[in-house]
């Protein structure tokens, strides 16, 4: 008898913490920097942050392993190259900031290839305070103080549609390190409108996980047991990327009234290396971001490719 209550206590302990093994919602937090990549860096795209929770949703769909809904807010602040007072008449590139909601849906394929779908809602210009964001910033670190703002571009509404798709390459030579990945995006809107297309690869210091358990593209929640879950892997993605429309270097296309705009450089080169980690409930990880020249700048001509930081930081809850 007393083996038998001995057993049950067994299973009930072992079903708790199978339970608790199964994460399906994450949140976190994405920090963009030029200064995480140079302390002499401070241009172009200089600071973004993003908080997003996503969770595991209803899947009847036999051929796809997960689906899961994710929602974003964040801002995005752009800055010409020289922000200090002598060079207020001077810019590369207008002062702005986009500000925004976002929500989508993410489909994981059995087959390791990917959709992701989302739409965003938000402001560019001075509503999406861009300017006390980074001058509070610059305060708290005692950093240099930014000249320059009475310049930045008009308000615009921003309405944003966005779609990602990628598919593993050569799937039938499996690979427990390192596997390649073609990627095509597209947005449309009245903040940007353009297209990229690249390759892929991941190279793991630890055995890879299939892309649908994978934090590559933000995988790792399931209502599947997961113990003690370990990815450590380094990437990295040359792409092309066209460029129809920028509202944060061309102005609003409702309206040309911004003190100072460009014309695009609309064919790009850009790059994304890093590195990922995930222990258990935690992900982890830093990208280095490389952006080809954006911008035709006929007046100073001083516009050219940039590079950046990003940090993520995510937490896996029941």
């Amino acid at each position: 008898m007393r083996t038998k209550k001995v057993f049950v206590l067994c299973g009930l302990l072992l079903t708790a913490l199978t339970f608790g093994q199964i994460k399906t919602t994450e949140t976190g937090l994405i920090t963009d920097n030029d200064l995480y990549t140079s302390s002499k860096n401070d241009m172009y795209y200089t600071n973004g942050i993003e908080l997003f929770y996503r969770y595991l949703s209803e899947n009847n769909n036999e051929k796809i392993s997960k689906k899961i809904t994710e929602f974003r807010i964040g801002q995005y602040i752009y800055n010409p190259r020289f922000i200090n007072k002598e060079a207020v008449t001077i810019n590369d590139r207008p002062f702005t900031s986009y500000l925004f909601v976002e929500g989508g849906q993410s489909f994981f394929y059995k087959s390791e290839s990917v959709l992701k779908t989302d739409f965003q809602l938000g402001f560019m210009g001075p509503n999406a305070f861009g300017r006390e964001t980074q001058e509070s910033f610059h305060h708290l670190i005692g950093y240099k103080k930014v000249y320059g703002w009475g310049n930045q571009l008009h308000n615009a509404i921003a309405v944003q549609a966005h779609v990602m798709y990628s598919k593993k390459l050569f799937p039938a030579k499996h690979n427990d390190f390192v596997d390649l990945h073609f990627q095509s995006e597209a947005n449309v809107g009245t903040i940007f409108t353009g297209v990229s297309t690249g390759l892929l690869a991941r190279i793991g210091f630890k055995k890879l996980r299939p892309i649908y358990d994978s934090n590559l593209h933000d995988a790792s929640v399931s209502d599947v047991p997961q113990y003690n879950v370990r990815e450590f892997y380094f990437y990295a993605m040359p792409s092309v990327n066209y460029q129809f429309y920028d509202a944060t270097i061309e102005g609003s296309m409702f309206s040309n009234s911004s003190p100072l705009t460009f014309d695009l450089e609309p064919l790009r080169f850009n790059a994304e290396a890093g590195l990922k980690l995930r222990h258990n409930n935690f992900n982890m990880s830093y990208s280095f971001m490389y952006r080809g020249r954006e911008l035709n700048d006929p007046y100073t001509n001083t516009n050219a490719g940039y590079f950046y930081g990003s940090i993520r930081f995510g937490y896996l809850l029941n």
